[in-house]
């Protein structure tokens, strides 16, 4: 299947073949008809199969291998944090078009495996191209699910439009367009996820490819930072980590004292600012106080904040923000 949309044409590469460990996957590309200023987009698991990224034994041990944090559960689904950073099912643990009884792992590390297939391709083609290693994910607010960027060579992951003017004369402040995952979007559409055919070149942006020798950030630049993410954990886990006081970071960074005040009295609390820390009026019996001041807590802990451990249980609490 081959897309074209003004000069931009995108195409799968028929012919692949089935990839096994140590097939070299760096030949086969040189083997394409590439020009100068393509893009080639590879799945991620042939990638992984060409590594020897493939493990037997069960599926659920290996997304736990693959876990650095659970970030929200129902049943045996799983969304997880891996080891590359990346927010996904099943830690990107695959056990589709692989022999039974075996998962496909990501690449251990899909930046450093598309800079080697730039590489290649240049050495042996003399021949200038970027590099995307895609995976299919979901996304947290729609059904369905998309192919995005886990590897880049050769390209900025972003285009960051902070500082440009539209055409209404509005300032852009916050538009970053992640071009390599549109780019991944655009081989999965040619491609299918039934063909067969895990490869895709685009043509027709050159202008946005760095120079040889230049590889830029790779794909983790598009990976937000925790203190950034507002859903680092699922509403359950988030209920969970407050009571349990854990996971502070996945909270954010601490909100603004004023913000707090607002979501103490939310909860029927009252608190006024103090200088850097706010106090919380409790109420006058020792049992209310005894819920009211665990309710701080609650509130306090998501919201980057804690109680000051020299503060003793009485007609006030005393909280302050938690140090970056």
């Amino acid at each position: 299947m081959t897309a074209a949309v003004s000069g931009l044409r995108a195409w799968a590469v028929e012919g692949i073949g089935e990839i096994a460990q140590g097939t070299d996957l760096g030949a086969l590309l040189c083997g394409l008809d590439l020009a100068e200023g393509d893009v080639v987009l590879v799945t991620s698991k042939v990638v992984s199969k060409a590594e020897g990224r493939v493990r037997s034994g069960d599926r659920e041990e290996a997304i736990s291998d693959e876990t650095v944090r659970v970030v929200a559960q129902r049943g045996p689904a799983r969304i997880v944090e891996n080891h590359l950073g990346l927010v996904m099912a099943a830690a990107g643990v695959d056990a589709s078009n692989v022999t039974s009884g075996h998962v496909v792992l990501l690449p251990k590390d899909p930046d450093a495996s598309a800079r080697a297939l730039r590489e290649r391709v240049l050495e042996e083609t003399g021949h200038n191209v970027a590099v995307v290693i895609t995976d299919t994910a979901g996304r947290a607010w729609r059904t369905g699910q998309t192919d995005l960027a886990v590897g880049v060579a050769g390209l900025d992951p972003l285009e960051d439009h902070a500082g440009r003017v539209d055409s209404y004369g509005n300032a852009l402040s916050v538009t970053a367009p992640a071009v390599a995952d549109e780019l991944a979007s655009v081989g999965e559409l040619v491609t299918g996820k039934l063909g067969g055919r895990p490869v895709a070149v685009v043509r027709g942006l050159g202008s946005r490819l760095l120079p040889a020798g230049e590889h830029g950030p790779g794909a983790r630049a598009l990976i937000r930072p925790r203190e950034q993410d507002m859903f680092a954990l699922g509403a359950r886990e988030a209920v969970m980590a407050a009571v349990r006081g854990s996971d502070g970071d996945c909270f954010g960074a601490p909100a603004a004292a004023n913000e707090l005040v607002r979501a103490l009295a939310s909860c029927g609390l009252s608190g006024a600012i103090q200088g850097g820390s706010v106090r919380v009026h409790l109420p006058e019996s020792a049992r209310d106080q005894v819920t009211a001041a665990e309710r701080v807590r609650l509130v306090a802990h998501a919201h980057g904040w804690r109680p000051r451990s020299d503060t003793a249980l009485a007609a006030s609490v005393t909280i302050s923000p938690v140090a970056p």
